[in-house]
């Protein structure tokens, strides 16, 4: 059904504020430029009204912290359904989008600024050519969504076309308008879609998982995630969300940046907080942050759920230290916490990985 909200004032008598609308859609994608945190504070806005060449224009382009695209486009005069058609074709256009079209694109959305170095100060790491644009995805934002068009979306997603669709509703508050916001499908879903869709052929996923750990000195520790059975992210939703993929029973495969392949293991446990999250010690089980000392796990963000560290249990069947990884040419690398692959190179990788790992496939009992 399409998406609706209401608000109502806190009161004895609780009041429901009434719906309004603003002037145009133009002074949304005001908003939105002025402030990108009212899509999300995951994404970095690089476009405004770009010509595709096809005879139209996209309204917003962002990139993620993997690298990937997302194309935003608001519904302004168009019926959903236009614009969802009008989006899939857009979409055409940016998987095309080279690196020097992308730099090119960002200069023209800030002019005398670097795309190289604005990324870098906006999610702290390099921005790799070899990984950029290799996936996107597809945001329509609309003030409302009929039966047709959330068919169609739905219809779009559960085959893996990563599409979502944002609804924003205008409320009177007084001589104040107040805006909310509500995703009609889980983002983590589209973030995971655009994650396994690459630049390149695809097969049907392996059922291996591949798990970033992002080790860092002062920050997070490989030797903890070893000794106390872990992997873990934080930061922020985009880094968090995807480690909800992992059930227990599911086999990763842990790769640690800027080194290479660590180590296999078998997930135990389904993601928690750090702040209700408790390691096995031989003096009983006690909080991953008081036993885990070689990182900090983003414990400033401790009540924060939003930005705090989450972690997964797991059994390690073999690990290796950093100095040891396994980095070859022509192994699968992604930026998310944990996606499920489905380029050809993954399939490879894994085969490749059970060879330096040869206790893969050690059982939990063993």
């Amino acid at each position: 059904m399409p998406i609706r909200t209401a608000i109502w004032k806190v009161a004895g008598k609780p009041e429901q504020l009434p719906e309004s609308s603003l002037v145009n859609e133009q002074q949304l994608e005001e908003m939105i430029v002025a402030s990108p945190r009212l899509l999300s504070d995951e994404w970095m806005l690089i476009g405004r009204q770009e010509d595709t060449g096809y005879g139209g224009r996209i309204d917003l382009l962002a990139i993620a912290p993997d690298g990937s695209l997302v194309l935003i486009e608001l519904k302004r005069d168009r019926t959903p359904r236009d614009v969802v058609a009008q989006a899939l074709d857009y979409a055409g256009w940016v998987e095309k989008l080279r690196a020097e079209d992308i730099a090119a694109v960002y200069s023209r959305f800030a002019p005398g600024r670097s795309l190289a170095q604005d990324f870098r100060q906006r999610f702290g790491d390099e921005l790799d050519d070899e990984t950029l644009n290799q996936s996107h995805q597809i945001v329509i934002v609309a003030a409302a969504l009929d039966d047709s068009t959330e068919r169609i979306v739905s219809y779009l997603s559960e085959r893996d076309i990563p599409i979502n669709v944002l609804c924003f509703q205008v409320f009177t508050n007084g001589s104040e308008q107040l805006l909310s916001r509500a995703w009609l499908l889980d983002p983590v879903h589209t973030q995971v879609s655009a994650a396994a869709v690459s630049a390149g052929p695809s097969e049907p996923w392996n059922g291996e998982f591949y798990c970033n750990y992002g080790h860092y000195e002062g920050g997070r520790s490989w030797m903890d995630a070893v000794k106390f059975g872990f992997v873990c992210a934080g930061g922020g939703a985009w880094y968090t969300k995807t480690l909800q993929l992992l059930n227990p029973g599911d086999r990763i495969w842990v790769k640690a940046p800027g080194y290479g392949f660590v180590g296999v293991a078998r997930v135990t446990g389904r993601t928690q907080p750090a702040k209700s999250f408790k390691v096995p010690t031989p003096s009983g089980d006690r909080p991953v942050l008081e036993v885990a000392t070689g990182g900090k796990y983003h414990c400033e963000f401790l009540n924060d759920p939003e930005h705090c560290e989450y972690f997964v249990p797991v059994r390690w069947l073999q690990t290796v230290a950093l100095e040891d990884a396994v980095d070859e040419v022509g192994l699968f690398g992604s930026q998310h916490s944990v996606c499920k692959p489905t380029a050809p190179k993954w399939r490879y990788t894994v085969e490749r990985l059970k060879e330096r790992f040869p206790a893969y496939n050690k059982k939990l009992a063993d």
